[in-house]
């Protein structure tokens, strides 16, 4: 197949409603990693849809018990045509967040698949089984009608990235060689913007933390004894507020990071306008050195008493659920430490700081001048018509850090979603214009591959 019609075949995927009835199945799939979640659903994902698609395309396939106890099942499959060939690894996750059924709109459910319009709502859709599958039949489909693929492809799927990727790194230490690979091509999170393909070549760091205050057991009348018992939600909100001043800046100068080079700014420079509050974030920064160059704190959920129903009454303790966003140049060994500094030399040695259920991603970025990256680069401007957003790193955080520590791979992430995608909260949803888009271009770039595949293993 020539290139218009790899990308013609690629279209009728979509448009003749493929896509559809394939990601229906998978959002079916109540693929959970979080507190809904079932350990049979995530090994039933990989031993029920993934493994019978990649066995018919030829890959050979293999299903792992994750190395940390509890930990949920990870698969590796390959497909190896040449040691003369590149080899590209493509990621996926195949684990979704709580369902939350409760908090979706009338007529829609976060396990069914619904059609409005241009939009494909279920939960999972953006994040992340309408991505890896938009890759992976973009494989298949050049398998299917070339009859080869034209390089060597390995694949590797989790299902336990909501939960901070539990027991991939070790994992991955435990097969560095049979991942070993010339480049990571994968696909997670949004675009910056609807109309425009986007590159990112790395990702924000993530450490979610617990602030609690636990003065006592117990609730007591808030008229006989209030102004004699400490409130614990007062002192958990003014420990809160010493973090950051009124706009959200940060105050923790070990928070406040020293990467954003003017290199760095000079990338960020020309990418469109985003949606944001004037008065908020670092005010001599721009929108996007705050989401892309910068660190930012932020309260996932409070907890004093029932909101729900209050009741005339002091708590006896009070929480809150905390998370840093951090770019490179962040020691992720010191965010804690020092949080537990600044809040003694605050006065608020009563507070106590613990750390949240999930793994830490540590922040990661990558040339953008690198050959991969230039070779994607071209292909998608040329299969687009426009040139992509090349970002040195994606605002949200993923386990970059896995291929580039690990397995010393240059990463190439292309997004096949938006930012308003509603992922990790109700009515999550995709646009097919993205998915149509996505599945040319992935399509394409896989055939530019295997036409340069000669030059690109030389350049690795």
């Amino acid at each position: 197949m020539d290139r218009v019609q790899v990308i013609e075949a690629a279209r009728d995927y979509v448009d003749g409603g493929g896509l559809e009835v394939d990601l229906a199945r998978l959002v079916a799939r109540r693929s959970v990693s979080q507190s809904e979640g079932r350990w049979e659903e995530l090994q039933a994902y990989l031993g029920k849809e993934m493994q019978p698609l990649l066995l018919s395309m030829g890959f050979s396939v293999e299903i792992f018990d994750n190395p940390r106890e509890g930990g949920a099942p990870l698969l590796i499959a390959d497909r190896i045509e040449g040691d003369d060939l590149p080899t590209v690894l493509v990621y996926g996750h195949g684990d979704v967040c709580n369902g939350e059924a409760h908090r979706w709109r009338e007529g829609l459910e976060p396990f069914r698949l619904t059609r409005e319009d241009d939009k494909l709502y279920g939960r999972g859709t953006a994040d992340n089984k309408i991505q890896h599958l938009i890759n992976i039949k973009a494989l298949e489909l050049l398998i299917r009608k070339n009859g080869r693929l034209g390089f060597n492809a390995k694949i590797i799927l989790e299902m336990a990235e909501e939960t901070g990727s539990f027991g991939l790194r070790e994992f991955f230490a435990a097969n560095r060689a049979r991942l070993s690979a010339d480049v990571l091509i994968a696909s997670d999170g949004p675009r910056l913007a609807i109309d425009t393909p986007t590159m990112f070549m790395g990702s924000r760091g993530g450490m979610s933390f617990n602030l609690i205050v636990n003065l006592r057991d117990g609730d007591h009348h808030s008229g006989n004894f209030g102004g004699l018992l400490a409130d614990p939600a007062i002192i958990l909100a003014q420990a809160i507020a010493t973090i950051t001043d009124a706009r959200g800046q940060l105050k923790i100068a070990e928070w406040r990071p020293t990467s954003l080079t003017p290199d760095i700014r000079a990338v960020l420079r020309d990418l469109p306008p985003r949606r944001h509050d004037a008065d908020w974030g670092e005010s001599d920064l721009t929108p996007s050195e705050r989401v892309f160059g910068w660190n930012s704190f932020a309260v996932l959920a409070l907890s004093s008493g029932n909101i729900d129903a209050p009741q005339n009454a002091i708590s006896g303790s009070a929480r809150a659920v905390c998370q840093l966003r951090f770019v490179v140049g962040t020691d992720i060994e010191a965010i804690i430490p020092a949080l537990r500094r600044h809040l003694d030399a605050n006065g608020f040695p009563m507070v106590e700081v613990r750390a949240a259920r999930g793994e830490a991603f540590q922040a990661t970025r990558f040339s953008p001048d690198h050959p991969w990256v230039r070779f994607v680069e071209q292909s998608l401007t040329r299969s687009a018509g426009r040139r992509p957003h090349v970002l040195p790193n994606l605002a949200g955080s993923l386990p970059n850090d896995a291929f580039t520590d690990i397995l010393g791979l240059p990463t190439i992430w292309i997004p096949h979603s938006y930012a308003e995608c509603g992922q990790h909260g109700p009515n999550e949803h995709v646009l097919i214009p993205i998915a149509r888009e996505g599945m040319q271009m992935m399509t394409a770039l896989f055939l530019d591959i295997a036409a340069n595949a000669a030059s690109l293993k030389a350049n690795t």
